[in-house]
């Protein structure tokens, strides 16, 4: 263990030591240990080592003169008390888990961290005094490349960029965005680590922009507090960052389905005749949004109105019930703001539920929609103001919340929340908007799963079922370019519900192939809700002929895809696993793969690869290496670990699925009401190369909160094993306690096999199929008593 420790110690400072500066003098004068954590005393106040897990280690600096600011706004995770050690030498103290260890050197003082072995990152000299606030620096290694920072559009490597720490809106971005709505305080590295800086105040992100191997954290004031977040893999660094910060509640169902939605419905009859367009189309939709124009008739002047405008909807109660009938669920908008001109401004100034100016008086400032106030949600009476007309919605009928302008999209620095600054609350509103909405149906309506739309928010917002979606982007090829990176990255965050406006949001810009390929990327990205401005429809039913039928195709196939798309996403519920994968998941030591944004993975096992520029006849994508990839539409096979042209399609973009996948598919439906998970197709992908596989199907009734929890569920289990030219699928059912057991109608498809079956079996008995020769495909169908495994054998 000695020659460990030295070895250990030595390796630190060969690494770092390099880049030290002498800016902040430190001097160690003592220490205590005391289980999992560690207390180091220096001339100028006291650091504190917690490891929260053999994972994750949070460090924080409390100078003398000072109090610990206990009050994290992302951090849920209790230290679990991993197993560790410390010791002292000549050189430092070490407290060290199983997986992440931390190294303070006493002369010169410095800070390591190190996972299993290998160093991870330094800091230089700890927190420094800067003129607008405080900084702390890190060291990097030339080669690692970074990423983080939220929601931008620099591409995947952000490296060399100075990122500003401020929500904000960009209306019309297309292929670079440096700020947007989603700034998070997170830095993730190619050698599998991540930094959070568990601080809300506004500030700067520097990811070595000067070029010197330096990472920079700068902010106005608030905590000293940072986690570093190491793992095995990059599923593992999301998983440990999402048990810190809290994992995103499962979705109901139906926010899996097509919405209807743009800026905006005018009237109860125009959104009525929208719905039963979608109907006379056959086109599939769950839910319509409705915008400001519910609540006044112009777009200025009635922002904070905040009740049904009854010349325009003079039934709004019924119009929602009728919906409902249907399947269709509503959402309404709402912002934070009470415009001076509105029907609500004298109850809210009257009840002090408004942020203030200096002298304890309603701070009044201009902006597009008006003059107008801010509700302050850190004053206990602006948050319960504020929930009272959620609460009524929700007794309208409205089964969602949009929160819109929510960074504040205007927020005066010299405005004071009840509990700090604007600067000081101004990245938080957003996440505590969030909170504020889950946390009243957690009171008022238990069981119910809140669908909350928020435009922006924090690290940690995925813990209050928050949707987020990438601005106002621009109607163009640009517009589009830039999704996937910004989605991705989100997703490696914690928010794994960033989506975009399908078709774009800004511009009168009317083109259908544009419109098309945006609506068929959709299919594989976790919210399907075309928006946008009105003078050029949104919604597939009002568009042209072609790009109605197309549209239509790519919904619905979305709805198909609804058993699988439920899956991963409630694989992310329970490990934080990303819905969007980018391909370095896949080859985390392939450096070309870190900038590539172009192919992605959407859950395990669909590649895909968006078509985002006009009429292009063949597209390159790259296929991971160690697995077989078969096209979606074609079945023709692909060996993994190569790059390909292949040929574009109108009516679909490059999807395929990986070899030893089973990818559940639902029947066709016009709502996801009409899902019950009793009748489905089940298609499995073989290959030769492929002796063992298995994937899970997850159901439950797609709207009781925590079903999971609450024992309401079934997770079917789908094994195969393929040997001496035999293939055997096995089934098997996992059923919660509250859950009741149906027979599934079991459509069996079989992909990739090279020659026709001799026979096929099930429960042992012969069971008749149909083979499609120029395809080599499988099919048959089952009917299966999940309450007992049953085996399907093929005999080739």
């Amino acid at each position: 263990m000695k020659l460990f420790k030295l070895l250990f110690i030595s390796l630190l400072y060969c690494q770092f030591s390099l880049a030290q500066n002498s800016k902040r003098a430190v001097k160690f004068t003592s220490y205590d240990e005391n289980k999992a954590s560690l207390e180091v005393r220096v001339h100028d106040g006291v650091y504190r080592f917690t490891a929260y897990s053999d994972k994750i280690m949070e460090t924080t600096f409390v100078p003398k003169g000072e109090t610990t600011q206990l009050n994290s706004h992302a951090v849920v995770m209790q230290p679990t008390v991993p197993k560790t050690e410390f010791w002292e030498d000549k050189q430092g103290i070490v407290l060290k888990t199983a997986g992440i260890s931390v190294k303070i050197s006493t002369l010169p003082f410095q800070i390591y961290y190190e996972y299993k072995g290998k160093p991870i990152i330094s800091e230089k000299n700890g927190y420094q005094k800067i003129a607008d606030g405080e900084a702390i620096d890190f060291n990097l290694t030339k080669d690692e490349i970074l990423m983080g920072g939220g929601a931008r559009a620099l591409g995947m490597n952000r490296r060399g960029n100075r990122l500003k720490l401020y929500n904000r809106a960009h209306y019309g971005y297309e292929t670079r965005s440096e700020l947007m709505n989603f700034t998070l305080p997170i830095v993730m590295s190619s050698k599998k680590y991540m930094i959070h800086f568990d601080n809300a105040p506004i500030g700067y992100l520097d990811l070595d922009s000067k070029k010197d191997n330096t990472l920079t954290y700068e902010t106005i004031s608030g905590r000293k507090t940072y986690q570093v977040i190491a793992g095995d893999s990059w599923l593992d660094v999301i998983h440990n960052y999402t048990d810190l910060t809290g994992k995103q509640p499962l979705p109901p169902r139906w926010a899996f389905g097509n919405f209807s939605s743009r800026f905006g419905y005018h009237s109860q009859a125009e959104t009525e005749a929208t719905i039963k367009a979608f109907k006379d189309e056959k086109i599939p939709v769950d839910a319509i949004i409705l915008d400001l124009y519910w609540f006044g008739k112009e777009i200025k002047g009635t922002m904070g109105n905040l009740k049904v405008h009854k010349d325009s909807f003079p039934d709004a109660k019924q119009m929602i019930t009728d919906f409902k009938k249907q399947g269709v669920k509503t959402v309404f908008i709402t912002e934070p703001f009470i415009l001076t001109t509105s029907k609500r401004w004298y109850e809210a100034s009257n009840l002090g539920i408004l942020a203030k100016d200096s002298v304890g008086n309603p701070f009044k400032f201009d902006f597009y929609f008006g003059n107008t106030g801010l509700i302050d949600i850190y004053n206990p009476k602006g948050e319960k103001w504020f929930w009272g007309i959620y609460k009524e919605l929700a007794k309208l009928g409205v089964a969602g919340v949009w929160g819109d302008l929510g960074e504040p999209e205007v927020h005066p620095e010299k405005l004071l929340h009840h509990t700090g600054t604007a600067n000081e609350k101004h990245n938080i509103y957003g996440h505590d908007w969030a909170r504020l909405v889950y946390e009243g149906y957690a009171r008022d309506f238990p069981n119910t799963r809140p669908f909350i739309l928020m435009r922006a928010g924090y690290s940690g917002s995925q813990r209050y079922g928050l949707i987020p979606w990438s601005g106002d982007v621009n109607r163009t090829w640009g517009g589009l370019q830039s999704q996937t990176e910004i989605a991705l990255q989100m997703a490696m965050q914690g928010l794994s519900y960033m989506h975009s406006d399908l078709g774009g949001f800004a511009g009168a810009n009317l083109n259908d192939n544009l419109y098309i390929r945006w609506l068929q990327y959709g299919v594989f990205q976790p919210i399907y809700r075309p928006h946008a401005q009105e003078e050029v429809p949104s919604e597939p039913v009002f568009r042209s002929a072609r790009a109605k039928k197309l549209a239509k195709e790519a919904i619905e196939l979305r709805y198909q895809l609804l058993p699988y798309n439920y899956t991963i996403a409630f694989q992310n519920n329970q490990k934080g696993t990303p819905l969007m994968r980018p391909l370095f998941f896949e080859e985390d030591s392939n450096k070309s793969l870190y900038d590539n944004a172009s192919t992605y993975l959407w859950g395990n096992d669909f590649l895909v690869t968006p078509i985002v520029k006009d009429s292009v006849q063949t597209k390159e994508v790259y296929f991971p290496k160690d697995a077989v990839w078969i096209d979606f539409k074609t079945d023709k096979k692909v060996i993994g670990g190569q790059t390909k042209m292949v040929k574009t399609k109108e009516n679909s973009i490059p999807v395929y699925v990986r070899a030893g996948a089973f990818v559940p598919m639902a029947k066709p439906m016009q709502t996801t009401s009409e899902y019950d998970g009793t009748t489905f197709a089940l298609h499995y992908y073989h290959d030769e190369t492929i002796n063992e596989s298995e994937r899970v199907l997850y159901h439950d009734d797609g709207e009781t909160k925590n079903a999971f929890e609450k024992e309401m569920y079934e997770v079917l289990e789908f094994e195969s094993e393929y040997k001496k030219k035999v293939l055997e699928i096995e089934l098997e059912a996992e059923t919660g306690v509250n859950y009741s057991t149906s027979t599934k109608k079991i459509d069996v498809v079989i992909h990739n096999l090279n020659k026709i079956p001799k026979k096929v079996k099930f429960r042992g008995k012969l069971v008749k199929f149909t083979w499609i020769t120029h395809i080599n495909m499988l099919s048959f169908s089952i009917d299966w008593n999940t309450d007992r495994k049953q085996k399907i054998i093929i005999k080739l």
